[in-house]
């Protein structure tokens, strides 16, 4: 359903490490929002909830909602530490539009 990137992987895998409360993954989600519409959300996850898909990328717990499941298929996840915008990035096939930051679709 998702990829991510060895990148991505090694981000969640510190931030994993650094919590102040165990976690075993992180759930990524979409929500209303943003300059296009929709926004991405993501965080840290400590149990499934009722109809997430779970996957799982390297060692990694991927947490995916059902409303947001069919907005995500198909997306990578990569981790960039350029100086202009570090973070999360991402690759949607269902994005007909996105915001200049990458991080709103429509």
């Amino acid at each position: 359903m998702i990829t991510l990137t060895e990148n991505a992987v090694a981000a969640v895998k510190a931030a994993l490490s650094r919590a102040d409360e165990p976690a075993e993954g992180f759930r990524i989600m979409v929500e209303p929002g943003g300059c296009a519409g929709l926004k991405y959300q993501m965080g840290l996850e400590s149990v499934s909830r009722e109809g997430d898909a779970i996957m799982e990328a390297n060692g990694v717990k991927v947490f995916i909602d059902a409303r947001s499941q069919p907005h995500l298929a198909g997306m990578t996840v990569d981790f960039v530490t350029n100086l202009d915008s570090p973070g999360f990035v991402f690759d949607n096939p269902n994005a007909r539009d996105k915001c200049a930051c990458g991080k709103s679709f429509g």
